[in-house]
């Protein structure tokens, strides 16, 4: 289910066949079987309306978690910048050898941290994060080459702004895991197939205009395709642009 809606495009077809197939059914074999009579379509507004409303709360409560991890994962790709940027001027409170090494080994690390934001294919994906820990490794060996020689409070603001830039990493990487549980996807359809299993149902026309049956198909499709496309880091439209980082790319002097 997770890799499923990784894909919005994909997910949006799978789910507006599905729900078209619900409002088809309810329409079809439901309105023919158990035909609603008078009395007993009052009732069944009442249940409809409470299931729509049911359907629209949780469309609603999941986008909103969904927006929350999104601006999350921006907010975290600028404080990998600052970190950097930090670090990289830090750099000069260490003797002359250590900071070149530092400012060599940011300026490398920086263009690994905008492929991550840019790249789709898992391989390579793993290779960029093969390579970041590689660069990270030596990036605190270089800053604690620096530091034991003359420990005092200077260096150590160099050493804790490595210890930033290292952090504000695996926070990023913690906020691309953090995605909308699976079980709240499998509520999130069971409800929409239900809505259009009631709406197919409740309709009054047996044969004429059917077309406006996928209406409500399609509105629950593309909010979940809405949903999911926000919720996934690498594989929808909308995707967090690693502008500070290329920004901090551009802007660090040659060391």
């Amino acid at each position: 289910m997770e890799q499923f809606v990784s894909y919005p495009r994909y997910f949006f077809i799978v789910s507006f066949v599905l729900m078209s197939i619900a409002a088809w059914i309810g329409h079809v074999f439901l309105r023919r079987n158990k035909p609603l009579d008078s009395d007993a379509r009052e009732d069944f507004h009442v249940v409809q309306s409470a299931t729509l409303t049911l359907l629209a709360l949780v469309i609603g409560f999941s986008l909103s978690m969904a927006v929350g991890r999104y601006d999350q994962r921006k907010n975290f790709e600028a404080a990998e910048a600052n970190a950097i940027r930090t670090e990289f001027l830090r750099a000069g409170l260490l003797r002359a050898a250590e900071a070149a090494t530092i400012r060599l080994l940011l300026a490398q690390y920086v263009a690994q941290r905008v492929l991550f934001y840019q790249v789709r294919d898992s391989q390579k994906l793993d290779e960029i994060n093969s390579k970041t820990a590689e660069l990270q490794t030596e990036l605190w060996a270089a800053a604690l080459a620096g530091a034991m020689p003359q420990p005092n409070p200077l260096t150590a603001l160099a050493v804790a702004g490595m210890n930033d830039v290292i952090n504000t990493q695996g926070y990023t990487q913690a906020a691309w895991r953090n995605r909308l549980p699976l079980e709240s996807w499998s509520l999130i359809i069971v409800i929409g197939v239900l809505c259009n299993l009631l709406v197919g149902y409740g309709s009054r026309s047996a044969t004429a205009k059917r077309w406006y049956l996928l209406i409500m198909p399609m509105a629950v499709a593309l909010s979940f395709m809405l949903i999911a496309d926000i919720d996934s880091p690498r594989g929808g439209f909308i995707r967090v642009v690693p502008q500070n980082l290329i920004s901090t790319a551009q802007s660090l002097p040659k060391p």
